[in-house]
C-alpha cells in the first residue's frame, strides 16, 4: 500500500491535497550549488512573502488558465465567456482577453509599500501561467502584454513583470519570478493539428523529438529572459510539475497503480515523458543569477530548492525547507467580492507556519483594472499592526521542540526563546500563562513583546507559570497572539 501511494503522488504530483502530501513527506533532494545553499538558508529567515497570480483571466474571474485545460473536473470547467460549449472556439475567445486586457490603474509602487508594511519580505509573481500569456515582453512570442494588440501596450508600464520586480526591490523585497513550464499556447507544446488531450503536451515527445526540443529551447530562452534584463532575480519559481523527465518504469507503474485504483476505469490524466533539461537549465540560469533559488515544484530532484504545500499548513515539523502558499481571498486568481481572512486568522497563520520552521507565501490576487481589493489591504494593515510588535518572535527563528503547546506556538533564536499565546476569537489577554514543556533557567528575564518591563514567573513542575499585570490585560500590544519572550532556558 504504501508503495502504490507513493506511485499515485508522483502521477497526480499538481493535484495538491492527498497526493502532495505524500510526495513531500517522502521526496526531497538537498542542494549542492554553495551559493543557493547559502541563499536558501537566508531564504528560511524571511518567513512571509507574497504571491500574486494575475493575467488576462482576471477579467473573466476564472481559475487562472485552468478552464483551458480538457480535463473532466469540475474545478476546471468552462462557464465564463460566449462560447464554453465549443472547446475550439472558448479557446479563440479565452486568447482574446488579450486585446481587452488594460490594467489602467495598475501602481506596483502601492502594493510594494503595503507588502513591505505587512512584513513581507519577497515577493513571486506570475510572469507566465499555463496559457502562455507573457505578463513580460518576451521577444520569443506575440501572445504578451506588450503585445500592439494589447491596449496596455502603449502605457508607459506595461512591462508589468519588470515594473512588479522593480517597485518591490525598492522597498528592500527579494524578487521571485513564477514561471509556468507548460504553455498551451505555444505551438510546440499544444501543437494546433492535434486536439488537446489533457494538461500534458498533446503529442509525444519521444515520437517527435524534433518539436520537443524546439519547446525546450523556447522554454530555456523566455527563463534566461527573465534572468538577464528583469534585475536582480532570486527565486525562480517553476509551476507545472508533470513537465519533467519520467523514464518508462514510471509511466508503466504510475498507469498500473492508477488503473488499479480506478478498476479499469478512466484516467483523466496521462503520464507523460517531458524532459525539460532541467538540470542544463539551472547551469545557464545561475550563470545569469548567482546562488538562484530554483523552486522545480512537485518534481523530485536537486533543482526543488524547498517545497511548497499548496493550501494547506503541515501538521507538523518537516526535516527540510519549506512554504505553504496559502489563498488570501477568493481564489489564486481575482474573484469577484471576494472575502478575505480575519487578521486573527491571517497572523495565526503565520505564525502556526513559522513554529513549525516554514515560510507564508500568502496569495493576493490583483482585479483586471489592475488594483489590490480592498480586503487584501485591510489584511495587510492587520499584519503590519502585529509584526511591529511581535517581528523579533519571527524572523531568523528556528523551531523549538515540540513547536506548540495546546495553543502557544513556539520559535528560538540565539538563546532567546518565544512563547506565542494565540488566541480565541474575542479572548483577551488572561491573567496567567502556563507553559509545561520549558522552564526558564535561573535568573533569566520573562517579558512580553511591545511591554515595557519584565514579568514575574514561577516554577510548575518542568514548566513554569506568568502573571500578567491588569494594566496588561486592559491594554495588551497587540492583538489575536501575545509573545513571551524567555532570554534562556533551563537545560
Amino acid at each position: 500500500m504504501r508503495k502504490l501511494l507513493l506511485i499515485a503522488a508522483i502521477a497526480f504530483s499538481q493535484l495538491g491535497g492527498f497526493a502532495q502530501a505524500i510526495y513531500e513527506d517522502e521526496r526531497y533532494v538537498p542542494e549542492t550549488d554553495p551559493l543557493a545553499m547559502a541563499k536558501v538558508k537566508q531564504w528560511q529567515g524571511l518567513k512571509f512573502g507574497l504571491l500574486m497570480h494575475w493575467g488576462t483571466y482576471s477579467q473573466w474571474g476564472i481559475v487562472e488558465s485552468w478552464q483551458l485545460c480538457p480535463e473532466d473536473e469540475g474545478w476546471c470547467e468552462r462557464t465564463a465567456g460566449k462560447n464554453f460549449k465549443n472547446y475550439f472556439e472558448y479557446k479563440k475567445e479565452y486568447e482574446g482577453l488579450k486585446n481587452t486586457f488594460n490594467p489602467t490603474k495598475f501602481n506596483p509602487d502601492m502594493w510594494a509599500k503595503a507588502a513591505k508594511e505587512a512584513g513581507m519580505r519577497y515577493v513571486v509573481f506570475t510572469t507566465k501561467h499555463h496559457d502562455g500569456f507573457c505578463m513580460f515582453d518576451s521577444k520569443y512570442t506575440d501572445y504578451k502584454v506588450t503585445d500592439a494588440a494589447c491596449p496596455f501596450s502603449k502605457n508607459s508600464k506595461a512591462n508589468i513583470a519588470k515594473e512588479v520586480f522593480s517597485a518591490f526591490r525598492n522597498q528592500g523585497l527579494w524578487a521571485g519570478a513564477y514561471f509556468s513550464k507548460p504553455d498551451w499556447h505555444c505551438q510546440w507544446y499544444w501543437d494546433p493539428y492535434y486536439p488537446p488531450f489533457d494538461r500534458n503536451v498533446n503529442y509525444n515527445p519521444v515520437t517527435y523529438p524534433e518539436k520537443w526540443n524546439k519547446y525546450v529551447e523556447f522554454t530555456h530562452n523566455q527563463i534566461l529572459e527573465l534572468l538577464s534584463d528583469y534585475g536582480k532575480i532570486d527565486i525562480l519559481w517553476l509551476d507545472g510539475g508533470w513537465v519533467a523527465k519520467k523514464d518508462d518504469k514510471v509511466i508503466a507503474e504510475a498507469y498500473k497503480g492508477i488503473m488499479d485504483e480506478a478498476k479499469g476505469g478512466f484516467v483523466k490524466r496521462r503520464i507523460v515523458n517531458q524532459d525539460i533539461k532541467m538540470d542544463e537549465l539551472v547551469e545557464k540560469a545561475r550563470q545569469k543569477q548567482p546562488g538562484l533559488i530554483v523552486v522545480d515544484r512537485a518534481v523530485h530532484g536537486k533543482n526543488q530548492n524547498y517545497l511548497t504545500p499548496e493550501n494547506r499548513v503541515p501538521e507538523k515539523t518537516l526535516p527540510y525547507p519549506w512554504e505553504s502558499c496559502i489563498i488570501a481571498g477568493g481564489g489564486w486568481s481575482y474573484t469577484p467580492n471576494a472575502k478575505f481572512m480575519s487578521g486573527r486568522e491571517g497572523v495565526q497563520l503565520l505564525v502556526d507556519i513559522v513554529a513549525k520552521g516554514g515560510n507564508l507565501l500568502l496569495n493576493i490576487a490583483p482585479a483586471p483594472d489592475g488594483t489590490w481589493p480592498d480586503g487584501a489591504y485591510n489584511l495587510l494593515k492587520e499584519y503590519s499592526s502585529w509584526m511591529k510588535v511581535n517581528q523579533e518572535a519571527i524572523y531568523d527563528t528556528e523551531p523549538v521542540a515540540p513547536f506548540k503547546e495546546n495553543n502557544i506556538c513556539m520559535t528560538q533564536k540565539g538563546s532567546s526563546t518565544y512563547f506565542l499565546y494565540m488566541a480565541k476569537d474575542g479572548e483577551r489577554i488572561p491573567s496567567e500563562i502556563v507553559i509545561k514543556s520549558h522552564q526558564p533557567a535561573k535568573g533569566a528575564k520573562v517579558t512580553l513583546l511591545g511591554y515595557k518591563g519584565n514579568l514575574s514567573w514561577k516554577k510548575d513542575g518542568n514548566g513554569f507559570r506568568v502573571s500578567i499585570p491588569s494594566s496588561l490585560k486592559n491594554t495588551p500590544p497587540c492583538s489575536y497572539v501575545w509573545t513571551l519572550k524567555v532570554s534562556k532556558l533551563a537545560k
